[in-house]
């Protein structure tokens, strides 16, 4: 079904960012620890300041256990972005499923409300803010991967149950909302830690009215 396809292409996208992937069992659960210790990290002082040997103290592991899996502090933060997009795109699924949505405005409202409750639950969440251009998208004027891929599961999603018309049209409009609800939910977080409610529901508005202008 097309809604469990959101939750498919971060798995691959981590396990590209590793430099030894993590097959055995072992060591998916030594990965799984470097970026639990990276996001304590990002919680406390934020992304810009965190080091690999940070990172090694919090995960009581050597440094060079540190660079067997990621080459550098670059690397170590894309993985935990791509953990934290892999993690938030099943609970976008979940979210749907929960709820049931009747119409394709209540299943874009869906992810929003994943994205706040990621924000809220999540440790290390707001790499998902981390930039773009770290990330090797400057300059192409095209929507990053993961908001492509995102947007096109979700154009999926909402032709294929609520009979919205499928195409690159639906595509991109949707990838403008991903960033108007990534931009006004990660703003709500960016002081508090629960998150202005006063943001979110402007992120509801706002994208509820600019899909409404072609999809009433």
């Amino acid at each position: 079904m097309p809604i469990h396809d959101l939750a498919k292409d971060p798995e691959r996208s981590l396990a590209a960012l590793v430099r030894t992937e993590p097959i055995q069992e072992r060591s998916a659960a030594r990965v799984d620890a470097l970026l639990d210790a990276a996001a304590a990290v990002v919680d406390e002082i934020g992304f810009d300041r965190l080091t690999t040997a940070m990172v090694a103290e919090r995960a009581d592991a050597s440094i060079g256990t540190v660079y067997r899996y990621f080459p550098d502090r670059i690397a170590l933060l894309q993985g935990l972005r791509e953990r934290a997009i892999g993690r938030f795109r099943v609970a976008v699924v979940q979210r749907i499923e929960e709820v049931r949505p009747g119409t394709w405005l209540e299943a874009v409202e869906c992810s929003i409300d994943a994205s706040a409750a990621m924000y809220r639950t999540e440790p290390g969440f707001r790499i998902i803010r981390f930039a773009d251009d770290e990330r090797g998208n400057e300059g192409t004027g095209e929507f990053s991967g993961e908001t492509a891929a995102f947007s096109r599961g979700l154009a999926e999603v909402l032709s294929a149950e609520f009979g919205l018309p499928a195409g690159e049209d639906l595509e991109f409009r949707l990838g403008i909302a991903v960033e108007i609800g990534d931009a006004l939910v990660g703003r709500a977080f960016a002081s508090s830690a629960e998150g202005d409610e006063r943001y979110i529901d402007e992120a509801r508005a706002v994208i509820g009215a600019y899909l409404g202008r072609f999809y009433s």
